[in-house]
C-alpha cells in the first residue's frame, strides 16, 4: 500500500508543478521514476513514452497511468492518474473563477507571454533527450524530420504518418529479413 502513496505522491508533485501539459512533465517524470525512485530503467522509459504517445488521450494521464501500472498494478494505476489530475483540475478551477475578472489587465497577459517560451524550453528539452534515447542519426534523422514536415507544413493527418512509419518498418523489417536469409545461405552453400 506504500507503494499506491508513493505513486500518488510523485505524480501529485509532478502535476501541481508543471506548466505546459504533458511533453513538459517528461523532465519530471524521467527524474522521478527513473532516476530518483528507479522504478523504471532509462530504455523501458522512453519506450513507455513512445507506447503512450501514440494512445488516444491525455498524454500525461496516458503516462501516469502506464507507470502506476507497471510499479502496482490497477490500484497503482488509479493513484498515479488521480495525483496526476487533481493539480490540474483544482488549479484551473481556481484560475477560470480569478482569470473571468482580470484576464484584461496588461500585467496578466505580460505574465502569460513570459510563460510561453518556458514551456517551450520544457518541451524541448525532453525532446532532445528522446533523440538521443531512440538513436537518431545523421543517416535516420531524415524519417523524423520527413515526419515533422508532413505534419506541420502539408497537414497530413499525425495518424497517417504513424501508420506510414508502421508500414514502412514492416516493409523494412522484411526485406533486412529476406538479405540476412540470402547471405546465410550463400555462406552454407559449398
Amino acid at each position: 500500500m506504500k507503494i499506491v502513496f508513493q505513486l500518488f505522491f510523485t505524480f501529485f508533485k509532478i502535476g501541481a508543478f508543471t506548466l505546459g501539459g504533458g511533453y513538459a512533465m517528461l523532465s519530471m517524470v524521467e527524474k522521478a521514476v527513473v532516476d530518483k525512485k528507479q522504478w523504471i530503467p532509462s530504455d523501458e522509459f522512453w519506450d513507455m513514452i513512445a507506447i503512450v504517445q501514440s494512445l488516444p488521450g491525455v498524454f500525461a494521464v496516458n503516462t501516469a497511468l502506464y507507470v502506476g501500472h507497471r510499479i502496482a498494478g490497477r490500484k497503482g494505476a488509479a493513484a498515479a492518474m488521480l495525483g496526476a489530475i487533481i493539480p490540474s483540475i483544482v488549479i484551473i478551477l481556481l484560475l477560470a473563477t480569478i482569470f473571468r475578472e482580470y484576464r484584461d489587465l496588461p500585467v496578466v497577459e505580460r505574465i502569460f507571454k513570459g510563460i510561453r517560451p518556458c514551456v517551450v524550453a520544457l518541451i524541448l528539452a525532453p525532446s532532445l533527450r528522446m533523440i538521443k534515447s531512440a538513436k537518431v542519426t545523421w543517416k535516420t534523422a531524415i524519417i523524423p524530420i520527413a515526419a515533422a514536415f508532413l505534419i506541420w507544413w502539408c497537414k497530413v493527418s499525425p495518424v497517417i504518418v504513424i501508420i506510414a512509419a508502421i508500414a514502412g518498418s514492416l516493409v523494412y523489417a522484411v526485406v533486412i529479413e529476406r538479405k540476412m536469409k540470402q547471405t546465410a545461405k550463400k555462406e552454407v552453400e559449398p
